[in-house]
């Protein structure tokens, strides 16, 4: 009895010792966020390692379904919805030590909805809360300013993400910038700029330590040279394939190629208030102009999904029945003369320099619109210029290049920020009917109702043609055979609790 006993506490150390992290994942991807902070950033580049370094309060799973994250379970308290409690997970800290509570939540929102959350982008998508209070250590009531149907998907990341009051407070903010405390599975030990992230696996995470020790991200521009890094063996995880290589990693050894739906509509938005494309029978000449269909065969060699308006097939608004506008030479050129536009009339394009699909896209779109008459220049821009600054102060092009994840899987989290009147991602374009069903869509929670107005916005948004939607993407990893256990995220948002790499 005595030696069955010995062997079992054997066995069950052997098995502990075994299910320590080891290894080391390297991945490769295209942006440095350049800021850790979770209230200065949109990026998706952020999410793709954000997500392991923080925690919210509510967590979205690779099925793209919400459930419980710092909080345990959550209920609104009142008939009138305008105030939401939630039961805080007990017994976790942050990677320093300090601990989480309902203090750590309250500082985190105070801190996202006063001045400094407002020198960032999140701030406009959490304005519905008026504050936080604490109800005891491990209970807050969020008190609501307005209804925000959105509420409990937004908590799930970016801005949202629970912070350590001592460690933000009691250091400058490019520390935290820099290197960042959460509760996540993993911690930061080390950032170069442009360079690398190193993150090791936490061992006290409250979900478990992580199958994997080390975590390098490495922050490559150039998809080739990413591709090339992955087919060396000198990463094991490439986000970010270009289609002109997918064919080159599928037919690498020890590698393979995967494509996943993704939320991410690509599109040329139209300034509306430069002219010509202030006129709208201009911006329908340039749609018909558009082949988006020749585009997704040839240049995206069929990865890509046509669409009709600024959000994915996978969002709460999209409508099936709204169809893109038609490729017709003819009738582009019609409108361009009831609109007064002289042959060689110029139109500026402006696109992110580094993508080498959507510069190819551009060139494509640009070669048609020559095809009608105009005389189109095309403008390349590193990525955290034009998204800081010439997009949000409009002084892009005719057209200009967006990518839009609607990471929310909801249509208002792309309509409200890109079409009411003065949002940040608007500096130009107004409707007094849009911002009405804007409005009217925030201030409902019965979601069939949100649906048939978000539906409606779709419409407006296709009709009146505020940008011109080219198609919905289709990401494209590159991994290792090394890499067991890795799902390849819709949103972009890595899980890489359950990763684990063999020698």
């Amino acid at each position: 009895m005595k030696k069955r006993i010995l062997a079992l506490v054997a066995a069950a150390i052997l098995g502990f010792a075994f299910a320590q992290p080891s290894g080391t994942l390297t991945i490769a991807q295209a942006q440095d966020p350049q800021s850790w902070d979770p209230i200065d950033t949109f990026y998706l580049a952020w999410g793709m390692i954000g997500s392991s370094i923080f925690d919210g309060l509510v967590h979205r799973d690779l099925n793209m379904k919400i459930g419980p994250g710092l909080a345990t379970s959550w209920e609104w308290t009142d008939a009138s919805n305008s105030r939401l409690r939630f039961h805080l997970r007990q017994g976790v800290t942050f990677q320093d030590g300090e601990p989480f509570n309902a203090d750590a939540v309250k500082f985190t929102f105070d801190r996202l909805l006063g001045p400094e959350g407002a020198k960032g982008p999140q701030q406009a998508n959490y304005t519905s809360i008026d504050h936080v209070e604490v109800v005891d250590p491990y209970t807050v009531d969020f008190v609501m300013k307005s209804p925000d149907p959105v509420l409990i998907t937004k908590l799930a990341g970016y801005g949202a993400m629970i912070v350590p009051p001592k460690y933000v407070t009691d250091n400058p903010p490019e520390t935290f910038n820099k290197m960042p405390i959460g509760t996540g599975p993993f911690k930061v030990t080390e950032y170069v700029p442009d360079d690398h992230l190193t993150l090791v696996a936490n061992p006290d995470y409250w979900g478990g330590a992580p199958k994997v020790a080390k975590v390098i991200f490495r922050f490559i521009p150039e998809p080739s040279t990413r591709v090339a890094e992955l087919q060396a063996g000198r990463a094991d995880i490439v986000q970010g394939v270009p289609i002109s290589l997918a064919d080159s990693v599928s037919k690498t050894a020890g590698v393979k190629l995967e494509a996943v739906g993704s939320p991410t509509v690509n599109a040329l938005r139209f300034n509306t208030c430069l002219a010509p494309t202030d006129n709208l029978k201009v911006r329908e000449a340039i749609a018909h102009a558009v082949d988006a269909q020749g585009i997704i065969d040839s240049i995206l060699q069929g990865y890509g999904i046509p669409i009709a308006s600024f959000q994915s097939s996978m969002s709460l608004g999209y409508d099936p029945n709204l169809k893109p506008y038609s490729y017709d030479l003819e009738l582009a050129k019609k409108l361009l003369q009831e609109a007064g536009v002289a042959a060689g009339a110029p139109i500026s394009i402006d696109v992110i320099g580094t993508d080498a699909t959507n510069l190819e896209v551009a060139q494509a779109v640009a070669s048609e619109l020559e095809a009608v008459g105009l005389k189109p220049t095309l403008g390349t821009h590193e990525t955290n210029t034009y998204y800081n600054d010439l997009v949000p102060k409009n002084t892009v092009g005719n057209l200009y290049y967006s990518g839009w994840g609607g990471w929310t899987l909801d249509f208002d989290n792309t309509a409200y920020l890109l079409y009411h009147t003065g949002q940040f991602w608007n500096p130009c374009y107004s409707n007094a009917k849009l911002d009405a069903l804007l409005e009217e869509e925030r201030a409902t929670y019965d979601q069939a109702k949100r649906e048939t107005i978000l539906q409606q916005i779709a419409g407006i948004e296709h009709d009146d043609l505020i940008d011109l939607p080219l198609y919905q993407s289709k990401n494209l990893w590159g991994v290792a055979d090394r890499v067991q256990g890795f799902v390849a995220p819709a949103d972009d948002r890595n899980d890489l609790t359950n990763v684990s790499v063999t020698n």
